[in-house]
């Protein structure tokens, strides 16, 4: 059964992938009715927010896009930052959102952060834990659970995200529309490519999910056998 949920999960997360592409391709086309690139936006979602130690700047790659809490910088690609679309204008508002978020000391957003260090540090090792876990699982459970242990934050993470991604949204896409950033039909986009974003994040904490509850089953089975 957990089998099937993961391979399910792995079709969903192709899916959702390149449908966001889709969309941000679509999006990325639809001019923005003011002109405005995607930093103007940035910039005028911080000021308007009393942000002005935040700086937006200019990151290669696509759907790179991100908000750094630890030199408060929003970092746009290049298509964001200087492209004046729909698209744009909606990554631009979402990231703004972040920083937001980071200024409010909204808390998951603080709790996701503290978890930054230790999931660095585990991360490296949790792997090649599982593996040894599994390998040694007849001759002592020990470092499966550990090794789970592990999982279950990155997985805790995952599902952390989800709020302050959703709200990261949520609030991008009240500036935009009270602000008169976008009209209505642009609005609409704007909406269904953040929606189509966020849904990424699901499918990953589901994926993790999926992944803590089969290493959780060995360990399960091999205490039983022991």
């Amino acid at each position: 059964m957990i089998w099937l949920i993961m391979i399910v999960l792995f079709g969903a997360s192709a899916f959702v992938s390149w449908r966001l592409r889709s969309k941000f391709n679509e999006y990325s086309q639809i001019g923005l009715s003011n002109g405005l690139s995607g930093a103007e936006v940035a910039q005028q979602m911080l000021r308007e927010n009393g942000i002005y130690d935040v700086r937006v700047v200019s990151v290669e790659g696509m759907l790179t896009d991100h908000y750094n809490p630890q030199d408060k910088t929003v970092n746009l690609s290049a298509d964001v930052y200087y492209g004046r679309s729909v698209a744009a204008a909606a990554v631009a508002a979402h990231e703004c959102g972040h920083a937001v978020q980071h200024q409010v000391a909204y808390a998951p957003l603080k709790f996701r952060s503290a978890m930054v260090p230790v999931l660095t540090v585990s991360s490296q090792y949790m792997q090649w834990i599982l593996l040894g876990g599994v390998l040694l699982l007849r001759t002592t459970p020990i470092p499966l659970a550990i090794g789970v242990a592990l999982f279950a934050l990155t997985t805790l993470f995952s599902f952390v995200t989800l709020p302050v991604e959703f709200d990261a949204s949520r609030r991008a896409l009240a500036w935009i529309q009270t602000r008169g950033v976008v009209n209505q039909r642009e609005y609409g986009f704007a909406k269904d490519a953040l929606w189509w974003a966020a849904m990424t994040y699901v499918v990953a904490a589901l994926g993790s999910l999926a992944t803590l509850l089969y290493y959780a089953s060995l360990l399960m089975g091999g205490r039983r056998s022991n």
